[in-house]
């Protein structure tokens, strides 16, 4: 097997004399609390290994460019892939170089954002796609603007630069004498992100939706360069609001991969009790949010008291409603105290059996159960080809748990309660999270039962390299890459759950009709932050 001098790819082979390629083989294996297999590809078209990891059951999750990546000059493109029953995931990258690459969304659909995003960032572009548009990059951004490459300055854009605007946005057309569209957004009366749905209707009835979003981006992944791995953590936690100790926690263990640091078991078990606090209220949130479109704000007020009360507890541990700098690199806030922990347990303990009140009410409602029941079914077919994960996943029949699949943290000692529904529909997911918010309840309790003394934090002595990261947040799985260079972040890339999931709500509504859309939206409370990075 060959290797790249000084970093940590393994090299897959051609067969001279047939000239097929041959399998994965020798990968550089990290060491054991590492996550990922990098291979190298001596070949200019990718495709065909490509196409060889679906032939095997390996899904594409996540599909990015780093330019100048160890001693690779250029632009080199990472694949991504999920192997089905291992704990850790393959990243293949391909040897050729160039401005021009050719398009695998043909076999894995998913793809498609991912090169849009690529061709936006990157200025790469991809033959045989079926979707060229623009993804993040709207009309006021000039032809040959590509703000991830390493030539383009940190800082915000010079206005002349706007002066030659980009062609506007063609949405997909649906023809029919009877077919009117109904565009909602990107600006909403209520105080929530900007995001433009193109709805085609005949009568009531939605035949199409197409979801525009990037109306947010912040260029999170330009922020981050050149900082250094702290600053980093709280460009993190700042991605998205309810997702806060999510993204801190993932990015901090991607830093200790680098450094080789373990913490501590006491933080282990905090950062457990961080996360499934942080997931309990923000869960809480949804079911508030979907009994609130379909106008019962009884059960919504309840609902919210309940998450209201866990951010008070949030605020108790960190001083953050939202958790914010409770997880670090090394560990967790040496301010989290043994007082604010025991008031967590016992408040834990009456919102489950208040939960348990208002669900079971709220679900022997005939008003509740018509608007829920088959109302924006996401087929269990979508799940690999759209790369979905988490409660939206999970209540159409997938098992797949991040935590379980690829356990990290404390997720590695203790299982937590796995749950899973069959219907697809608003129903099934509504069931669903208020399942998951008992077991996180519960989660809590045990963690705190069993956590041991010992420091909050250790040292972290960082050092070049990269990894890779996955976490299960609220909403799915999120994908963390940071490659550390002469001692600060050469680039950093964050996947959320909420960039792949979204685009199961254009296939949720078909059938459906308008009416029903904020429901069937709020049933799966997607982040347009998370997705517009």
């Amino acid at each position: 097997m060959n290797r790249i001098s000084g970093n940590n790819i393994g090299v897959i082979t051609e067969d001279s004399q047939s000239g097929m390629t041959l399998s994965l083989r020798e990968s550089w294996l990290f060491k054991e609390d590492q996550t990922a297999r990098y291979y190298r590809l001596p070949l200019h078209d990718p495709v065909p290994v490509i196409r060889a990891m679906k032939g095997e059951g390996k899904n594409l999750i996540l599909f990015f460019g780093v330019e100048d990546f160890e001693d690779l000059p250029g632009c080199s493109l990472l694949y991504v892939f999920e192997e089905p029953g291992s704990p850790g995931f393959v990243v293949l990258i391909p040897e050729g170089r160039g401005a021009i690459h050719q398009s695998v969304a043909g076999i894995f659909p998913i793809a498609s954002l991912f090169e849009r995003e690529i061709a936006d960032g990157f200025g790469v572009s991809f033959t045989g796609s079926f979707d060229t548009r623009r993804l993040f990059l709207h009309e006021a951004y000039p032809p040959g603007f590509h703000p991830l490459r390493r030539s383009i300055p940190n800082t915000a854009p010079v206005q002349d630069t706007f002066d030659k605007p980009g062609k506007p946005y063609e949405f997909r057309s649906i023809e029919g004498s009877a077919v009117f569209q109904v565009p909602v957004g990107p600006v909403h009366a209520g105080i929530i992100e900007p995001g433009h749905f193109r709805f085609s209707v005949i009568g009531e009835t939605i035949v199409n939706l197409e979801i525009r979003l990037g109306f947010l981006h912040r260029g999170v992944e330009k922020l981050a360069e050149g900082r250094s791995p702290d600053d980093g953590v709280r460009i993190a936690e700042s991605i998205s609001g309810d997702e806060s100790a999510g993204n801190a926690c993932g990015l901090s263990m991607a830093l200790e991969q680098i450094s080789g640091t373990q913490i501590s078991p006491r933080a282990e078990h905090l950062r457990g009790v961080i996360l499934e606090l942080e997931r309990a209220y923000s869960l809480l949130s949804d079911l508030a949010g979907m009994v609130t479109d379909i106008a019962h704000p009884v059960s919504a007020s309840r609902l919210m008291v309940l998450r209201e009360r866990l951010q008070q507890e949030a605020d108790r541990i960190c001083g953050s409603r939202f958790l914010k700098g409770s997880i670090c690199p090394g560990g967790i806030s040496e301010r989290i105290t043994r007082e604010s922990l025991d008031h967590l347990f016992k408040t834990a303990g009456g919102i489950e059996h208040e939960l348990d009140e208002i669900a079971t009410w709220v679900l022997s409602i005939p008003s509740v159960i018509d608007r829920f029941a088959t109302t924006g079914v996401v087929q269990p077919e979508l799940i690999r080809s759209l790369a979905l994960s988490g409660p939206v996943a999970r209540a159409s029949g997938s098992f797949a748990d991040t935590r379980i699949d690829h356990p990290y943290g404390i997720y590695q000692e203790r299982v937590p309660g796995q749950v899973c529904e069959q219907g697809g529909d608003v129903m099934a997911r509504f069931s669903l999270k208020y399942q998951e918010i008992r077991a996180s309840l519960r989660y809590i309790q045990e963690l705190l039962v069993f956590t041991p003394d010992g420091p909050a934090i250790v040292p972290v002595q960082m050092h070049d390299g990269f990894a890779l990261v996955a976490t299960e947040s609220p909403r799915g799985m999120a994908l963390h890459w940071v490659y550390i260079k002469n001692g600060v972040i050469h680039r950093y890339k964050v996947r959320t759950a909420s960039f792949c999931n979204w685009y199961a709500i254009e296939r949720a509504v078909i059938g459906n009709i308008v009416a029903d859309f904020p429901v069937i939206n709020k049933s799966l409370n997607l982040s347009y932050a998370g997705t517009d990075l």
